[in-house]
């Protein structure tokens, strides 16, 4: 059963947005991928957006609608082509991308949307579709900014507690069903640490000491449940856990992390760090729900 035993689930349908644009097709391609490795169908979503088309004519409408099926069923046609077994289905909503997202996947489906579009989903990384898809979802969000061209193999999980849990399992999880090894990174700010009693007595290996063994707990279990999973862990120290992750994930093919929302967050929705990963990442980013 593809699941994890604390809570996220991803037994519904992969849900990929798509307006037609190459990177969008980029995400259905991959999310094509994902939903053939997990053995789930996959959904692909058009979204026109209510207030685009409730004051056009009949005519312009007409050909709106017509135009949006025809991305719908180019899509298919692709992800057919790639993935004969994969059960596809699409769907033309009248709603704004997010809602449509939203509520295709229900409260187990896996969201994966490209970084780039021509209509409701342009400007996903600069724009606000992808944060209010990150930080409303029940389930995983994939943003396939970059696709690997040659599959290196390896999955990247960024953990920092016991919260992270069920961002390690699906990292886990995804690849175990890729065949790919498992790279765990937790990041040890430098800066945090000046004038504290442990740099006072220059004893910095001693917290990166401290950091490994808390990073190998969180660990343990996922070892238990993956015996035949290759998994390596590192700390590593550096003054910007963005820019450490975004550098870490340069040779993987995905990024596995929290997605951590910020209680009473004025202006994004989702935690700095998160957000400027999103804009950097060379490789697709998977956003778990604390």
């Amino acid at each position: 059963m593809d699941s994890v035993a604390s809570g996220i689930r991803t037994l519904g349908p992969v849900v990929a947005g798509t307006d037609g644009s190459e990177p969008a097709t980029k995400g259905v391609l991959w999310a094509a991928d994902e939903a053939a490795a997990r053995g789930r169908p996959l959904t692909i979503v058009h979204a026109i957006g209510v207030e685009q088309a409730q004051y056009l004519a009949f005519d312009d409408s007409h050909l709106i609608l017509g135009t949006a099926r025809e991305v719908l069923d180019k899509a298919a046609a692709r992800v057919s082509d790639r993935h004969p077994g994969v059960s596809v289905s699409t769907e033309l909503s009248r709603d704004e991308a997010p809602d449509s997202l939203l509520e295709a996947a229900g409260t187990d489906g896996t969201i994966v949307v490209g970084s780039r579009g021509l209509g409701g989903f342009s400007a996903l990384l600069l724009g606000s579709v992808g944060l209010r898809v990150a930080a409303r979802a029940r389930g995983p969000v994939v943003v396939v900014r970059h696709s690997p061209g040659v599959p290196s193999g390896v999955v990247l999980a960024a953990v920092r507690d016991d919260g992270d849990r069920d961002t390690l399992r699906f990292a886990a999880r995804t690849a175990s069903l890729r065949k790919a090894s498992l790279r765990v990174v937790s990041v040890w700010l430098f800066l945090q640490n000046v004038g504290s009693r442990a740099t006072m007595v220059d004893d910095v290996s001693g917290i990166v000491r401290a950091e490994a063994d808390a990073t190998s707990r969180i660990v343990a279990p996922v070892r238990e449940e993956f015996p035949d999973l290759v998994i390596t862990e590192e700390v590593l120290r550096a003054t910007s856990v963005a820019g450490a992750l975004v550098k870490a994930c340069e040779h993987t093919d995905l990024l596995v992390m929290g997605a951590r929302r910020p209680a009473h967050a004025i202006g994004s929705p989702l935690g700095r760090v998160t957000h400027a990963v999103l804009h950097h990442a060379p490789c697709p980013v998977a956003l778990i729900p604390r």
